[in-house]
């Protein structure tokens, strides 16, 4: 049995890595398929936004904290605003009225179209060898460095735009590639003989203000400190929950705000991936981390997400839960339980418990792991050693099943139809429940694709038809569903056959990107623009969202803002800025720009918190999260010509210099 063990997990190791690996590291250590890569996370919706996956029936409302995969894609309506998160350091955010598609997700290349709108880039840092691609109607532009790049699609011309050192390269329909360099804008206008022109990047409007800040804020996270690095969503940690040092665990993340009886995984949903299987996807704002690292524990009442000692690598899972199942779920055993159908049920795995993989190819499904885990190795609450080999048969008790309601079951064919709130079993018979060891036997359907969420109207016909030029063509796969059902296409994309099955996708125009080697000789520069008046129509600067702030802030030491060439400042920027007193609004009671805000609400529970206070912190930062002022309208033809080659220097928060309300205390 020993050897049957080490060889699937050597199976595991080779499929990620190559044989080329010492067989002794794969015995507990391989991460299994879906630990290797970390999928884009939607990590803001703001308004009107939908969510439509490659095989999904219809468009429905975008969830943040759902996982994307290659083919998914989003819109937002008129003041809608999304935001995912692409690396701890990397964001990409769209604006009103927007087109954004995913659809190439490899380890070193990720691939977004815009067929509409406004997108941008807020990169503080890349990993080496990582490519970023933005597929528009008019061309596509290749991104390796770090920087702030905004792109802009209205009608016939798609205007790119490259700051604070910033370094891309603009590939037309026509295959013409040029150079962007650090503040620069490029504009392409028309498709079958496009032209291309360079001017000096325009001044930061509001919408770009709003990105730095947001990314100044996301990277400061006081939470950062006891999470490893590259694990998503630290700065959602400091908005809604406590930090405490427990003795036995460490720090430990203790959530404020919960309903009394709350545990965790019962605020959510379940929904389909594609790559990762069964993927859990939480409503609460701080729903990421402590869904897909660490291990909740249940400490003097309260329940306290422990993330470990802080390891090299954190490896990502869908969900860190251990199956349960009862009559009609493949458990290897009948079950007498009484409850008269089939059901399948979950609880949270507790301290130092391994994930039971039920996804990945058959070497790694069903091979206990403690992939991406620092801390002790538990088994049956028993503690063992790491080069114990462990029978996943052997594992029948979980630390939290004992916890009153933390286990959570629901009827098999109501899994993955929408929130479990709503169908969760009154009681379940915990001890009649036995773990699944590895693929549950629900199989998806075309609704699970998209976890049950509600319908919602599609975008614009127009747009979703709209083909886009890329350099390579995306590597999108229809997911495997249950025999008999239909696979959906989202409304006015053309059919065609996908990498990995039958599926659809956008229609694609794909053109010979250069050869980008050391050696390679620099591509030329996109002629600058020509025009025989002055250049760049000084226009009145756009309200500055700050000065609504109850204490103004000290005067920037720079040069006068230049204009920007816009036909007419948008909504948001017209419209006054809203005081800290106001009363609330759709978007709260705080400035666009502002990411101060009161305490959370105290809990119905209010016993005192277990363990000792870590370093204490600034006040929480509001409970509403900032919302982005609407994108200028972009150009609609190509502007006059700029002044000298490069652009004056952009007013407002540079990198790493906009102001937060309020600040941390020193450590102690």
């Amino acid at each position: 049995m020993v050897g049957k063990r080490r060889s699937k997990a050597f199976l595991c190791f080779a499929f990620l890595f190559g044989f080329g690996a010492p067989i002794a590291a794969a015995a507990q250590e391989a991460p299994p398929p879906g630990f290797d890569r970390t999928p884009p996370r939607l990590g803001l919706v703001d308004g009107p936004v939908s969510f439509w996956r490659t095989g999904a029936p219809d468009w429905v409302s975008a969830q943040a904290n759902t996982a994307l995969a290659a083919g998914d894609r989003l819109a937002t309506g008129n003041g809608g605003n999304l935001e995912l998160q692409i690396d701890p350091r990397a964001f990409v955010r769209a604006g009103s009225e927007t087109q954004l598609g995913l659809d190439s997700l490899e380890p070193d290349f990720l691939q977004f179209r815009v067929a509409s709108g406004t997108a941008s880039l807020d990169l503080r840092s890349l990993p080496p060898g990582q490519t970023i691609e933005l597929d528009t109607p008019n061309a596509a532009f290749t991104v390796e460095h770090p920087g702030y790049y905004r792109v802009e699609v209205a009608g016939e011309t798609t205007t790119f735009a490259s700051r604070r050192g910033g370094h891309a390269t603009v590939t037309s329909a026509g295959s013409q590639s040029a150079e962007i360099g650090p503040s620069e804008e490029v504009v392409v206008t028309g498709s079958e003989t496009p032209q291309v022109e360079t001017y000096a990047a325009p001044e930061l409007d509001a919408w770009d203000r709003w990105n730095y800040e947001r990314t100044d804020h996301q990277i400061d996270a006081v939470s950062a400190r006891y999470v490893p690095p590259g694990v998503y969503g630290a700065d959602d940690l400091d908005h809604d929950g406590d930090w405490r040092v427990v003795p036995q665990y460490g720090p430990v993340w203790v959530p404020t705000g919960v309903a009394p009886g709350w545990a965790p995984y019962t605020t959510g949903s379940w929904m389909y991936d594609p790559y990762y299987g069964w993927t859990w996807v939480d409503t609460a704002p701080w729903g990421w981390a402590p869904y897909h690292y660490g291990r909740w524990v249940h400490v003097g009442g309260y329940w306290g997400w422990a993330p470990g000692p802080i390891v090299a690598r954190p490896y990502y899972a869908p969900a860190l839960v251990a199956f349960f199942g009862a009559p009609g779920i493949s458990v290897g055993i009948q079950v007498g339980v009484g409850l008269g159908f089939p059901a399948v049920g979950w609880v949270a795995l507790g301290w130092g418990e391994p994930i039971v993989p039920w996804w990945g190819p058959h070497g790694c499904l069903g091979v206990p792991h403690w992939a991406g885990w620092g801390g002790p190795r538990v088994v049956n609450n028993v503690t063992i050693e790491k080069t114990t080999i462990v029978n996943v048969n052997n594992i029948t008790n979980y630390q939290n099943a004992s916890v009153p309601g933390a286990m959570v079951a629901v009827k098999s064919d109501r899994f993955g139809q929408g929130p479990v709130a709503a169908a969760r079993l009154a009681q379940v018979p915990v001890q009649q429940f036995r773990p699944v060891h590895g693929e549950l036997a629900v199989k998806p359907a075309a609704a699970n694709l998209v976890g049950g969420a509600r319908r919602v109207n599609a975008p614009s016909q127009e747009a979703l038809a709209k083909p886009v030029v890329a350099t390579r063509a995306p590597q999108i796969a229809a997911p495997a569903l249950e025999v008999g059902q239909r696979t959906g296409q989202a409304p006015g994309a053309q059919p065609r056959t996908a990498a990995g099955g039958a599926g659809t996708a956008p229609p694609v125009r794909v053109v010979a990107s250069p050869e980008r080697g050391p050696s390679s000789a620099p591509l030329a520069r996109a002629p600058f623009g020509q025009s025989s008046s002055v250049e760049r129509a000084h226009e009145p600067p756009p309200p500055r969202f700050q000065e609504a702030r109850t204490q103004q802030p000290a005067p920037r030491a720079e040069s006068a803002p230049l204009a920007l060439p816009r036909a007419a400042p948008s909504r948001a920027e017209s419209a006054p800025s809203v005081p800290k007193a106001a009363p609330a609004t759709k978007h709260g009671n705080v400035p666009a720009s502002s990411f101060e805000k009161p305490a959370s609400q105290p809990t119905a529970m209010r016993r005192d918190l277990p363990g000792e206070p870590a370093n204490r912190v600034y006040q929480r930062k509001a409970t509403q999260r900032s919302v982005a002022p609407a994108p200028a309208p972009a150009h609609t033809a190509p502007p006059p010509s700029g002044p000298a080659h490069g652009g004056g220097s952009p007013s407002g928060p540079s990198h790493g210099s906009a102001g937060h309300p309020g600040g941390k205390e020193k450590h102690s």
